[in-house]
């Protein structure tokens, strides 16, 4: 993500929609944001403030294969994609069903490369306390794309299947969802994170020690990770969430407020840019 500063003077685009790169800031800079459309980018931060238009061509080319499809499955996938591509298996929503060692996985080789690697198990506030799982190499985007304001990784596994067990666990005790219309309001309260921490694990001492027996006493490790804050770029954040959807309405414009998780922030309403993959549209900045 390196050349992501280098695209804020652009002001038009016209292309298949991606989920937004995301670059982490710090405690005086908010994350960074691009807009996707194809080949062109655009730098949003600059653009906080202006008119933003987002007119959808009524085209849409699944994210994996490019191929014009009516319909979107899975956040921009065609339907033959949809039914034979591993990262759209239920597995991936649900690791703890992963059945690569049954022979059935849909791509066994991208399972080696994207399932067996560490995964982390990690601690969040979003919308309000929740547990989730990532790819170890997937920090921080994953906080970033859920909104989160605050983060921290407790305890690593070796493989994707792993990390959902334990996160079928954990999710006994705390949730694992985000509240969309609470995160983009914005009145998230902060959280002692290391104290969340602290009580889940005791109150899973003896699940996680039986888990630990049946998978390989090595197989979950404890991480000693410390907090992270994340800051995002908002003007004003909505008093009442409307949401916008290019299946209703092909033009969503009006002026960008703030940039949380996949979402824009109009004053006319919000819309989840993931949700929309493969949606062809012309973009121009005002």
């Amino acid at each position: 993500m390196s050349d992501l500063f280098s695209v804020a003077d652009v002001s038009a685009a016209r292309g298949p929609l991606r989920k937004m790169d995301i670059a982490p800031g710090d405690a005086q800079t908010p994350v960074q944001y691009t807009l996707r459309a194809g080949e062109q980018r655009i730098g949003l931060n600059a653009h906080l403030g202006a008119s933003l238009r987002l007119v959808h061509t009524g085209a849409i080319h699944c994210v994996h294969c490019g191929r014009a499809t009516r319909k979107s499955f899975a956040q921009g996938y065609c339907y033959p994609c949809f039914k034979s591509l591993a990262q759209c298996d239920t597995c991936i929503v649900k690791p703890e069903t992963c059945h690569y060692h049954a022979g059935t996985c849909r791509e066994p080789t991208w399972g080696e490369q994207h399932c067996f690697q560490p995964h982390v198990v990690y601690l969040a506030n979003s919308s309000g306390l929740k547990v989730g799982i990532t790819r170890k190499t997937q920090l921080p985007t994953r906080w970033l794309d859920q909104g989160a304001i605050q983060a921290l990784p407790i305890l690593e596994v070796d493989n994707r299947l792993q990390s959902g067990l334990v996160e079928t666990l954990f999710k006994q005790v705390v949730g694992d969802r985000t509240n969309w219309r609470a995160m983009l309001k914005g009145d998230v309260a902060p959280l002692d994170l290391p104290a969340e921490r602290d009580r889940l694990l005791a109150a899973l001492d003896q699940e996680l020690a039986a888990l630990k027996r049946r998978i390989g006493e090595q197989a979950i490790g404890t991480l000693a990770a410390t907090p992270v804050d994340l800051h995002y770029p908002v003007l004003e954040f909505p008093g009442k969430v409307v949401s916008h959807n290019f299946d209703k309405s092909p033009e969503v414009s009006g002026r960008l407020m703030g940039l949380k998780g996949q979402y824009l922030i109009f004053d006319t309403g919000v819309i989840n840019l993931r949700k929309f993959g493969g949606y062809e549209v012309e973009v121009a900045i005002e």
